[in-house]
């Protein structure tokens, strides 16, 4: 629908109406081709990467959820880009040691400028601090998808199960062993990390934690996760940085790292698609086969959400 003007002028104006851009139909009017260009050039990359060699996928994925995201930025803002400063990736990479090097405990650094910062607070509504650090081992276990086979391989649990009927959803009991809490306190920790959504701890049996979910957005069940291929939702099993990070966001980090090893770390990239020598290959795989559908999706709520 949003490769037709009329309908994404209409969509745009709506958006800077809500948000009390002034001139809303002029700045839809102008920026109603950026933003299809947009979507047109992320679908064409994720396309290319659908069929492309792994050891070229991170690129091409990387830039076409940078050119999807750069349309969601143009519905909160209509400047977009202000100044060459939100241009910047955002975040940084360290440099890497030669041996021993392990994906999943590499790290990126958050920037005071750039697209993280800037998709982060205007997008999210979430301030990062420059100079926190979080590592990938932390961020794919915010993929709910991955859940399964992180279990495999190291025989732990990243997500629970939550059912969902009706926007009464109900955490197995379980979960207070899991993060050391008592009810009260779980309950407490549970509605502070909701974002847009509002959470109503309704009652507890000895099974399950039942809560109610209110709010506008249909799209937004932050701190828990969609399983896109489960098609049901899952609480993270962790209390480290990233609980609180957008899915995203998380997919951001992951495809800028993969994206930046993929084209300057050739030896060591060569090797895992070649070798396959560490728990690192297959999840990194299976993450990039996961984020061909799930990151479209994550862009596709954004754009829904506008609409309410």
């Amino acid at each position: 629908m949003f490769f037709s003007a009329s309908y994404t002028q209409n969509f745009l104006k709506n958006c800077y109406l809500k948000n009390g851009i002034e001139q809303p139909e002029q700045k839809a009017y102008e920026n109603c081709y950026p933003f299809i260009y947009y979507l047109e050039h992320g679908k064409i990359y994720y396309e290319q990467a659908k069929t492309s060699p792994l050891i070229i996928q991170p690129i091409l994925l990387f830039y076409g959820f940078v050119h999807l995201i750069k349309a969601c930025i143009l519905t909160v803002d209509p400047d977009y880009p202000e100044t060459t400063s939100v241009l910047a990736h955002g975040v940084s990479a360290r440099k890497r040691k030669k041996q021993q090097y392990h994906f999943s405990q590499d790290e990126v650094k958050f920037q005071k400028t750039g697209l993280f910062p800037f998709i982060s607070e205007k997008l999210f509504h979430m301030k990062q601090i420059e100079g926190d650090k979080v590592s990938m081992d932390s961020l794919l276990k915010q993929i709910p998808e991955l859940s399964d086979l992180i279990h495999q391989l190291d025989g732990r649990h990243s997500f629970v199960n939550v059912n969902e009927e009706r926007n009464i959803l109900s955490i197995p009991v379980k979960v207070l062993d899991v993060f050391h809490m008592t009810e009260n306190r779980f309950v407490d920790f549970f509605i502070s990390k909701a974002s847009t959504a509002e959470y109503t701890f309704k009652h507890f049996d000895k099974n399950f934690l039942v809560f109610e979910r209110e709010g506008q957005n249909d799209y937004d069940y932050t701190p828990l996760k969609y399983n896109l291929f489960k098609q049901s939702f899952a609480l993270p099993l962790m209390k480290e940085q990233g609980f609180m990070l957008n899915e995203l966001l998380v997919h951001y980090l992951l495809l800028y790292n993969l994206s930046m090893i993929a084209r300057y770390e050739t030896e060591w990239w060569s090797e895992l698609v070649k070798t396959m020598p560490t728990k690192d290959f297959p999840l990194i795989e299976t993450f990039l086969h996961i984020t061909l559908d799930k990151g479209p999706f994550l862009i596709y709520q954004q754009l829904i959400s506008k609409k309410k």
